[in-house]
This record gives structure tokens, C-alpha cells and sequence, in this order.
């Protein structure tokens, strides 16, 4: 009995001993970590408004020095534990990653976190004008628009029914087509140089055509994005849609993506961006399912105006269901030379010239 029960305090002596010591540790561990007091983690922030960044650093803690980083890249470094403030007035929206590389004695210690930026700047309502109308395709379902060298540059969706062509402004007939492969639902397509990138929508993969022949010389995988949607060229990267509040860069001539924006405005993310046209330093874009196109600064992902253009949609037009639901603006192209602005949508019977001003 009396070594049953001398067993039994031992046992309990250990496991009080052993929950002490872990709690030392623990207490230990603590003291010595460096976190991020400012700010919490994933909290918001409207562009423009400065960032306080601070580190709860334990008190003992000797400090050489601390370098500030945002997206890799450095805003600030001190020899001290005082904050510091990041300036976000030309930052891009969405997800922005803070790192703190704090150096003390032979200790370097690396400390990440993030933030998301917002903006409550209210997009400028802009107003139209009704320039010229012009007859449009209505077998064509719309997908990629733009003026290239006096006409028309057209790519349109639905597999086996996607084509590439050259359209005839004025007559809105086609001057030189081909069609995509039947597996291909054709999406948006650009011209640069002598050659034609048109994307495919849910195969994961892009096109490359000769712009004379239309001949199909390259096809080049699609990376981190989601999808193909819109494709531009603001002459020095290729601009693409996936979607989502995404545009994607893309390299020209490896068709890489090299980074990406998200758009917002100030309700918030503003998804399916859709067809897309480079203006003057602006990114043009339709919004999938509205008849809305939004201007977005690229530096940013802030939307800087949009328009309405419900007033164009054809009414009492598509007798077939799907062409119903999807009776929707998409097609934006841009005459550098004339500075003439043209818009259509999906199997729409006519397209449209207008002329952009503030209310």
C-alpha cells in the first residue's frame, strides 16, 4: 500500500514538474519573439493614407538595425524600435506583403505580415455621345476587339464557332477569317508586331497567328491566372483579364506573366473584367454581365471613371436563350489615329462609335 501510494505522488510530482518547465519555455519562447504590433494582420487601408508599421520587440532586445519592406522591396530601415510609416499613395491595390528584417548581436531575425489595400475614391461618372452606327456581325459572339491598320482586328467565342478575322468597318463584313480549332473557345486577341495572341477561355493555353496569313505558327501555356478573357498591348507589356479583379502583365514576347494589379473601386473588388482596350495611358475594360465599362490607372488597379452604356443594348433583338442571357457589352477598340472610340457586344447587330466626356 505505502509504495502504491508513494508511486502515485512521484507520478504526480513529475507531471507538475513537466508542466512547469513547459510553461517556462513557452514563457521563454515568447519574451524573445518579435511580432508586429501595427498593424494586425490582413487589415485594410484605404491608397493614399500613410501605413503605421511597428514591431513589439521585447525590451531587452539589443537592436542593430531594422529594414522595412513592402513587396520586396525597402521603404525604410532604423537603428531603433520606433515605428515607421509607409507612404501607399502610389502602391498597387489588393494583397501587399510587409517584411521587417530585424539584426541584433549575430541574430537576424525575419518577420512578414500583410495588409490590404482599398480605396474610397469614387470612380468619375462619365457621359457618351452617339457618334456613328455601323452594321455588326450577329453571328459573331464577340470576344476580342480592336482597330489595327484602317479595320477591324475580331476574335469571337463558342467552340466550333470561334473565329480570328478582319472586319471591314464600314460594311461590317469580313475581309480575311479563320477559324479556331473546334476544341478552342476563342476569347481576346491582340496585334503586335506582325503577329496575333488570341486567348482560349477555359483550355489553359494561347494562340500565336501570323497577321498576314492568320496561319497558326505558336501556342505558349497560361501560368498562375485563372483563365483567358481580355488581352491588350500598352506597347510595352500585354495586358490580360482572367476573370477575376486581375489584370495580368504579360511579356510580349515570351508571353510570360510577369506580375499583376487588382482592380477596386470604392465598393471594392471589381470582378470579371472582360474585354480590353489600351486609351491613352488608361486601361478600358468591360465588366462581365453589366453594360458598364470601367478606366482603370494600371500604376494602381483603381478605377478612375466609368460609363454606362445600357442605352445601347439592343432590346426585344435574340430569340434564342443563351444569346439572351448573354446580350451584354464586349468589344472595345480604338482608333489611335482618328482617336475614334468603338464598342459592340456579343452577336449585337450594330457597332458603335461614341465619343467620352465628364458629366
Amino acid at each position: 500500500m505505502l509504495f502504491g501510494h508513494t508511486h502515485k505522488i512521484t507520478v504526480t510530482a513529475f507531471i507538475l514538474l513537466s508542466a512547469t518547465l513547459f510553461q517556462l519555455a513557452c514563457n521563454n519562447k515568447v519574451a524573445n519573439y518579435i511580432t508586429f504590433k501595427n498593424p494586425l494582420q490582413g487589415e485594410s487601408f484605404n491608397s493614399g493614407k500613410p501605413v503605421k508599421i511597428e514591431l513589439d520587440i521585447p525590451e531587452k532586445t539589443e537592436i542593430q538595425t531594422i529594414s522595412y519592406w513592402v513587396d520586396g522591396k525597402q521603404f525604410a530601415e532604423k537603428t531603433n524600435k520606433e515605428f515607421v510609416t509607409l507612404d501607399t499613395q502610389n502602391l498597387p491595390l489588393g494583397y501587399r506583403m510587409l517584411t521587417a528584417i530585424v539584426k541584433s548581436g549575430d541574430q537576424t531575425d525575419t518577420i512578414t505580415n500583410n495588409i490590404i489595400l482599398t480605396t474610397d475614391k469614387k470612380p468619375a461618372k462619365l457621359k457618351y455621345t452617339l457618334v456613328n452606327t455601323f452594321p455588326h456581325d450577329t453571328s459573331s459572339y464577340t470576344q476580342g476587339l480592336s482597330f489595327v491598320d484602317g479595320k477591324l482586328l475580331e476574335s469571337t467565342g463558342r467552340k466550333g464557332q470561334s473565329h480570328l478575322k478582319y472586319v471591314d468597318l464600314k460594311s461590317g463584313k469580313a475581309i480575311k477569317s479563320t477559324a479556331l480549332k473546334p476544341e478552342y473557345f476563342g476569347e481576346g486577341s491582340v496585334k503586335v508586331g506582325n503577329k496575333i495572341i488570341v486567348l482560349t477561355w477555359e483550355e489553359n493555353v494561347g494562340l500565336v497567328y501570323d497577321s498576314n496569313t492568320f496561319e497558326e505558327i505558336a501556342t505558349f501555356p497560361y501560368q498562375a491566372s485563372r483563365q483567358g478573357w481580355g488581352l491588350t498591348y500598352d506597347g510595352k507589356q500585354l495586358l490580360r483579364s482572367d476573370g477575376s479583379n486581375k489584370i495580368w502583365f504579360m511579356n510580349a514576347e515570351t508571353y510570360r506573366e510577369e506580375g499583376f494589379i487588382e482592380v477596386y473601386d470604392n465598393k471594392g473588388p471589381v470582378e470579371r473584367l472582360n474585354e480590353l482596350e489600351f486609351i491613352n495611358g488608361m486601361l478600358y475594360a468591360n465588366v462581365y454581365g453589366s453594360n458598364k465599362i470601367v478606366v482603370i490607372n494600371t500604376n494602381t488597379g483603381i478605377v478612375e471613371a466609368e460609363v454606362d452604356l445600357s442605352k445601347l443594348v439592343p432590346k426585344n433583338f435574340f430569340k434564342d436563350d443563351y444569346d439572351e442571357a448573354n446580350n451584354v457589352l464586349n468589344g472595345i477598340a480604338y482608333d489611335v489615329a482618328g482617336k475614334r472610340l468603338f464598342v459592340t457586344g456579343k452577336k449585337w447587330p450594330n457597332l458603335f462609335e461614341i465619343k467620352l466626356s465628364e458629366k
